[in-house]
């Protein structure tokens, strides 16, 4: 075992001294050491009941014969963070959640390891440093929120950030806001719809790091608590058949989850994640293979924002594993791989049942016939620009217009909210992306704001910063190269006509090769906008966006 190079042996004795001011008893002392990662807080909504989940854990792996050794992690509210500078600090996060649970397991030679995450960044982030250490891990969510009920119908926190714009709009009373305010967000647990938080923990499942239920069981719900055991049991199985992460995240493994994704219509930020924990594992996921999945992945989910379901909703209709079996019947997923449950896909889904079939659509009958979400190229986007085309209006799915140009998200919404957008308008907000923001800030303050006044069928948004799984309309994201690093998103100018054709994958800016030259010859990088602290650290090291932000040294550190 790995934790015999702390507690095995003469040497070892000074070790075992510091174990038993733990309070650890010579039998425990025989048994696995097995880290529980732990993201509980009381700042973050999803994770107040992460000490309850923790518990049941610990409860299981000491039942099945381990020792359970707590440690945390953190998170970040991206909700709480947004709209302000502290959403520089959410995405970022990510890095320091990976590296941190590094430090942890490998300082201390656990045999195994439990993560306990559930909001937007601690999900990859764990699932990048288990990749990393790659030690058996298994992950359990704390669950999502279930919907809150505004005048008789299911709402959630879009709902709440629309709302917002609809008062400032006029559209909207301060009462009416006010119960809104009141009851969008009614339990603990991640934000009841297929926002970025309840993507990833559905993919966990995907990809074969969760058990069956660990992306769709709310979190008030006692199974919960049930699962965190079963998690605890899986982790003693997974240490004594030596199953490791990189035995489950194989290629096949993310192809399964990048289909699964484009059925389920997921947050466009699983763009950013998958790349990154795929790196992890030694493999490179083009963004272009999504739009070959997704070309023959039908979409047969419509969650919130892309429609009236939510996570409860798709719980109760059979969850992550009734989707898979709908898309086994035209075998789009490989199945043979092993996953946390110690057997193979095709077994884990053999007894699914699509429970809903309004819920989760029957392959013959889908909500689309491609995938929730696309990757546009173009002169506007060489490398990428990622929509979530499931959440756009039919309208909208092509779509020409002058940009409206600004250099910060700040000054988009000063100019939405002041009525100074128009219909047909493409906003385009520039310098937000890892490097620009730096941090590739969430926009969910301006996409909002636009559906809140009316604006949401006729108004596009273009950035290379990034949207929360809450955003809906034609709202593209990640464009990639970068304004920071002179990316055409740089050299667009107010009343460029901007080019969208969803369908088509493009995106463009109707000028000349000749005037992006000139424009291109003139411009200059802007100052960085933070100097000092983890931000100037990590803007000197994060790559793009279509390569998932991931950190890179400098040349010449090789």
């Amino acid at each position: 075992m790995n934790s015999d190079k702390v507690r095995e042996g003469i040497q070892q004795a000074p070790h075992r001294s510091l174990f038993n001011a733990l309070g650890y008893t010579k039998e425990e002392m025989r048994k696995p050491m097995i880290g529980v990662v732990c993201s509980y807080n009381e700042i973050v909504p999803g994770h107040m009941n992460l000490d309850k989940i923790a518990d049941a854990v610990k409860l299981g792996i000491a039942e099945a014969g381990g020792m359970p050794v707590l440690f945390p992690a953190i998170a970040v509210c991206d909700g709480i963070a947004m709209g302000h500078v502290g959403m520089k600090y959410s995405l970022v996060t990510r890095d320091l959640i990976a590296d941190s649970t590094e430090c942890m397991a490998r300082a201390h030679q656990f045999d195994g390891l439990v993560m306990i995450p559930n909001c937007d960044k601690n999900v990859p982030g764990l699932l990048m440093a288990a990749a990393r250490v790659n030690i058996p891990t298994v992950f359990v969510s704390g669950g999502p929120m279930l919907a809150g009920h505004v005048r008789g119908r299911k709402r959630s926190l879009s709902s709440m950030f629309e709302a917002v714009g609809s008062y400032e709009a006029g559209k909207m009373s301060l009462e009416e806001l006010r119960c809104y305010e009141e009851n969008v967000c009614p339990t603990c647990g991640s934000c009841s719809g297929m926002y970025t938080a309840n993507s990833m923990n559905c993919l966990t499942e995907a990809i074969g790091m969760g058990l069956p239920g660990n992306g769709t069981i709310p979190a008030v719900y006692s199974s919960r608590i049930r699962l965190a055991k079963e998690a605890g049991y899986a982790i003693m199985k997974m240490v004594g058949e030596n199953i490791r992460p990189r035995n489950i995240m194989t290629e096949d493994a993310f192809r399964n989850a990048l289909t699964v994704d484009m059925a389920l219509g997921c947050s466009t930020n699983t763009m950013l994640h998958l790349p990154a924990i795929a790196h992890e594992c030694g493999i490179e996921l083009d963004m272009e293979y999504a739009n070959e999945i997704s070309d023959r992945t039908p979409n047969l989910c419509h969650l919130a924002p892309a429609g009236p379901a939510y996570m409860e909703d798709l719980n109760e209709a059979g969850g992550i594993y009734a989707v898979m079996k709908e898309l086994s019947k035209r075998d789009l997923l490989r199945l043979d791989g092993i996953t946390v449950t110690g057997k193979s896909m095709k077994e884990n889904i053999r007894s699914a049942v699509n429970r809903d079939p309004e819920i989760i659509r029957p392959i013959e009958n889908p909500f689309l016939p491609n995938g929730g979400i696309a990757v546009l190229k173009g002169n506007l986007a060489p490398d990428t620009g990622i929509v979530k085309r499931s959440a756009v209006a039919p309208e909208m799915m092509q779509h020409e217009g002058p940009a409206r140009v600004f250099d910060c998200e700040e000054d988009a919404i000063e100019a939405i909210k002041g009525g100074r957008i128009h219909e047909g308008d493409v906003v385009v907000i520039r310098y937000e992306g890892p490097k620009g923001g730096p941090g590739m800030r969430e926009m969910l303050n301006p996409t909002s704001a636009i559906v809140g006044m009316g604006l949401g069928s006729t108004v596009a948004l273009i950035t290379d910063g990034r949207f929360s799984g809450a955003s809906r309309g034609a709202a593209i994201g990640h464009v990639s190269p970068e304004a920071a690093v002179g990316g055409p998103i740089a050299l667009v100018e107010e009343g460029d006509i901007i080019s969208i054709d969803i369908p088509g994958n493009r995106l463009n800016m109707k000028v000349s090769e000749e005037e992006l030259a000139k424009r291109r010859a003139a411009w200059k990088p802007r100052k960085p906008r933070v100097t000092d602290g983890y931000l100037a650290r990590y803007q000197a090291l994060v790559t793009s966006g279509n390569r998932g932000a991931i950190l890179e040294l400098p040349k010449g550190w090789e």
